[in-house]
């Protein structure tokens, strides 16, 4: 698990394409202090784990259907990637629950100012749109973020200058492919709501006619 709290933006300093996936080395510092080999990084949001460590870089192994369903199959030697280590049972949760398993790619539709801060706006499909609420959390690329606005294909975030400064936010351009993992909490609570064991009290009709 993870918080969406970038830890470091990393570099990847080559791709070695195999049959199955792809084999990233990425250019790192801060992520590699107290990290073995079997531990997890998420990369861009993806949860990833080592499986070689030297001085200065970390390796990880990326299966094809990660190519496949991320935004690391479009990745080029040269690029930038947001990291961070996963989070300790000690550790504050300064983010949210991040898990590191995409739910699918969106793109940023736009960027304004507003005073310091910015405004980004993304898309996403109709199925993650179902899992993005206003207020709620939602991570792009592995950032916590919060959701200000939505409506049935896109949803805005507004991001506080020290989050678009340390992060690879600053750095999109309109029409950029973003990872987007929606609140994992939603999902299990629907999971559980819909399923047809479920012997509780508390179903959707239930939760409609108490104002949820």
């Amino acid at each position: 698990m993870f918080t969406g709290i970038i830890e470091e933006i990393g570099t990847i300093l080559n791709i070695n394409k195999i049959p199955n996936g792809a084999i990233l080395n990425i250019d790192c510092a801060y992520v590699l202090s107290d990290t073995k080999i079997g531990d997890s990084i998420a990369v861009n949001g993806v949860c990833q784990t080592v499986t070689e460590i030297s001085k200065n870089s970390f390796s990880v192994f990326c299966s094809y259907e990660t190519l496949s369903l991320t935004t690391l199959g479009s990745l080029n030697s040269g690029d930038k990637v947001n990291l961070e280590r996963a989070l300790r049972l000690s550790d504050r949760l300064g983010g949210h629950i991040v898990s590191g398993h995409v739910d699918g790619v969106g793109k940023l539709i736009s960027a304004t100012k507003v005073g310091d801060s910015h405004k980004m706006t993304f898309s996403a499909d109709k199925n993650l749109m179902h899992y993005v609420v206003k207020k709620g959390s939602v991570a792009i690329d592995g950032i916590s973020l919060t959701v200000c606005e939505r409506d049935n294909s896109t949803f805005s975030a507004a991001v506080i200058p020290h989050t678009y400064k340390n992060t690879l936010l600053k750095d999109l351009q309109k029409g950029s492919a973003v990872n987007i993992e929606t609140d994992i909490l939603g999902k299990y609570i629907e999971n559980f709501l819909l399923s047809e064991n479920n012997k509780s009290n508390i179903t959707p009709e239930f939760l409609i006619r108490n104002g949820f």
